[in-house]
């Protein structure tokens, strides 16, 4: 599928499942959407924090649900295959469609994937053990504090993926190329040592096998928005549902710095 042959899925409901490993070669982006009132303030937050937020585009109007820099005719009501509804900081719902919640001050913001440097990976002869397993990537709540604002603050959440210890000195490499999907891992190595007691029982997405001789690599998450603003409890916030993203019609190659 190309991205806008999977949003036209997402939009007619026949494309419900996590979205790594389709459309290799264009970005796949994290969802924030706020109210202008918390925006603003999300946005200084976001700059303080380029490892876990990387805004690669935000709507320029309030309201307007067609965001043109994520593609051609992009309605983000609809073209990711879940979101998430938070209500003063409360998950309120998982809906495939936000139409009916969506309100005229909301402001969208595109936060980097680290799916989108998977294609990389895989291009150097990488496995990506949750590819391989065909499962959501695990991803973790860690001790790793964000630089707060005044509303919005917390531990970044990460995403895991193991690797012998070779093969995770080439993706530290690769994954160095793309700051604006999260770039190099943030840790690899002891899980305890940023607060995840077992990499067997994700907070989020799935287990992946870990075999004997491999590292766990971590890398800043896009989940993060959401530890946050379970906190900051905004009286309104959607967000993607963990692994299911927006795929826009950005090759990932603009995002690569060399």
């Amino acid at each position: 599928m190309t991205p806008q042959e999977l949003r036209l899925a997402c939009r007619d409901g026949s494309f419900t499942t996590n979205t790594s490993g389709y459309c290799a070669g264009y970005v796949q982006a994290n969802l924030v959407i706020l109210p202008k009132s918390w925006a603003d303030e999300f946005f200084v937050f976001a700059q303080q924090n380029p490892k876990p937020c990387p805004i690669i585009g935000f709507s320029k109007t309030p309201g307007e649900p067609v965001i043109r820099v994520g593609g051609k005719d992009v309605d983000i009501r609809s073209d990711l295959p879940q979101y998430r509804v938070w209500r003063d900081g409360e998950l309120a719902g998982e809906p495939a469609d936000v139409s009916d919640v969506w309100q005229d001050d909301f402001v969208t913001f595109l936060i980097g994937c680290s799916f989108s440097f998977e294609e990389a990976l895989l291009a150097d002869g990488l496995e990506i053990r949750n590819i391989t397993e065909q499962v959501n990537v695990p991803m973790f709540n860690t001790n790793i504090a964000c630089e707060p604002t005044e509303r919005f603050y917390g531990n970044q959440v990460v995403s895991m993926r193991p690797f012998k210890a070779a093969d995770a000195i080439r993706m530290i490499q690769i994954c160095s190329r793309f700051p604006n999907v999260h770039g190099a891992p943030v840790h690899l190595g002891d899980p305890s040592l940023i607060g995840i007691e077992d990499i067997q029982k994700p907070d989020y997405g799935d287990a992946v096998t870990v075999n004997e001789g491999e590292l766990p690599v971590f890398t800043a998450c896009g989940v993060t928005p959401q530890a946050v603003i379970k906190q900051a409890k905004p009286p309104v916030c959607i967000t993607h549902s963990p692994g299911c993203m927006l795929v826009t019609d950005i090759p990932n190659s603009k995002l690569a710095i060399f």
